[in-house]
């Protein structure tokens, strides 16, 4: 896809969504992280049915300490991998405590050292709470990348590479929310919903739906 197409693309999203925002609840950068960490292999849906009474109880690294892996456990038990992830929670949290002042890091190296914390959950803490143009690649964006032809590759990383070579500066901070956002609601993995697709007539993608 060409550079002005993908402009015409992203501008068609921004007019369509001018601020779009990520679905999993949180109140400040510590439960972000903790939220995106859990949301691994799960939805974001069950992730915030989970965290909403969390939260209330522990929303600083010292509060889910004191919390204990049982405590947490206890509270994430619908999630997918419950065990492993309360692990990296606390893990994680006593970390934060030790080393960071209780404070979440604002570097992508420094966020991949934590536990439970990957690429992914990195560039969505970066560009969600320090605003850095950062490109979260999920299974949903990979999907809508492919088919679109906006950001072509094999696997995540050669997407992200794509979106950050190929979208426009002015689009880059939201770049990410709009896609997932596409390919959750609207260019679905089974059946895209072409019909309603405000980037259709620009998508290469050659088996479009009605």
């Amino acid at each position: 896809m060409d550079y002005q197409t993908i402009f015409d693309v992203f501008s068609r999203f921004r007019a369509s969504e001018p601020e779009p925002k990520g679905e999993l609840h949180h109140v400040n950068a510590y439960t972000l992280v903790v939220a995106v960490a859990l949301s691994a292999q799960a939805t974001d849906i069950g992730v915030n049915k989970a965290t909403d009474a969390l939260f209330k109880l522990a929303d600083t690294p010292e509060k889910m300490l004191d919390l204990g892996e049982a405590g947490l456990t206890a509270h994430i038990k619908t999630i997918g991998l419950f065990r492993q992830k309360a692990k990296n929670v606390i893990k994680m949290s006593k970390i934060l405590v030790e080393d960071y002042g209780s404070e979440v890091p604002s570097s992508r190296a420094a966020l991949q050292s934590l536990p439970g914390v990957g690429r992914k959950t990195a560039n969505v803490v970066l560009n969600m709470w320090f605003g850095q143009p950062s490109q979260a690649v999920d299974t949903h964006i990979l999907r809508v990348g492919n088919r679109t032809g906006i950001a072509p590759g094999k696997d995540v990383n050669a997407v992200e590479r794509a979106l950050e070579d190929h979208i426009p500066a002015e689009f880059q901070h939201h770049a990410h929310h709009w896609l997932i956002l596409h390919g959750r609601y609207i260019c679905v993995a089974r059946k895209p919903k072409c019909g309603a697709c405000i980037i259709r007539d620009l998508c290469r993608f050659e088996e479009k739906t009605q």
